[in-house]
């Protein structure tokens, strides 16, 4: 019987898609866009962690999803993106983790996937600055979002979403200034649209 290598992550994440504010797609209805499609890319900056003692901290991964309806009803096609910075081993381990082959909550997001375009290794700038977030990936990515003043000037949040990135935690929302993506024939720019982020802890 195969043994699953224990595993653990801390960091910070954020995403941003072509649905309005607030994305429809974590209450589990339809995107609020023409196509009735969502668009969108993730990233997430590890600050913490381990892959069975491989130190993954410092490391970055983005992953660009089609999602061609409600985003539960599955059939997304995927793009996954590796920190260049990454040695051989830490490459490994988050192809693991990142995939669902290592468990944890990403296995519960692969069963949503029915193509994978593409994992590649990719340089990845991912910013994080108070109430803004963003990411460059080399030449296929540039986003940038910023979170939505509510009361008092503190964020708005979302909590009790039945779908999400980060399970139980409560999610910021943003709105992008920049988000343009083009690779693997998909092409999007989600400037003004949805974004969420937070703070993230996963483990198998």
């Amino acid at each position: 019987m195969a043994t699953t290598t224990k595993w653990k992550i801390n960091g910070t994440y954020f995403e941003s898609c072509d649905c309005d504010i607030a994305c429809p797609c974590v209450f589990l209805q339809s995107p609020s866009t023409d196509d009735g499609a969502c668009n969108v890319v993730i990233a997430w900056n590890i600050e913490s962690g381990d892959f069975g003692g491989t130190k993954l901290g410092g490391l970055s991964v983005a992953l660009a999803v089609h999602s061609p309806k409600i985003m539960t009803d599955g059939n997304w096609k995927a793009a996954v993106y590796l920190d260049e910075n990454a040695d051989s081993a830490q490459q490994e381990a988050l192809g693991q983790i990142f995939s669902g082959q290592g468990g944890g909550h990403f296995e519960v997001l692969s069963g949503f996937i029915g193509e994978i375009l593409g994992v590649a290794t990719a340089s990845i700038d991912y910013r994080s600055d108070g109430k803004k977030r963003g990411v460059t990936i080399g030449s296929i990515a540039e986003i940038e979002i910023e979170a939505i003043p509510g009361v008092d000037g503190e964020d708005v949040t979302i909590a009790g979403n039945p779908l999400g990135v980060v399970p139980g935690v409560p999610l910021h929302i943003a709105q992008s200034s920049v988000s343009k993506f083009s690779d693997h024939g998909l092409t999007w720019d989600n400037a003004g649209n949805n974004g969420f982020f937070s703070a993230f802890s996963y483990e198998n």
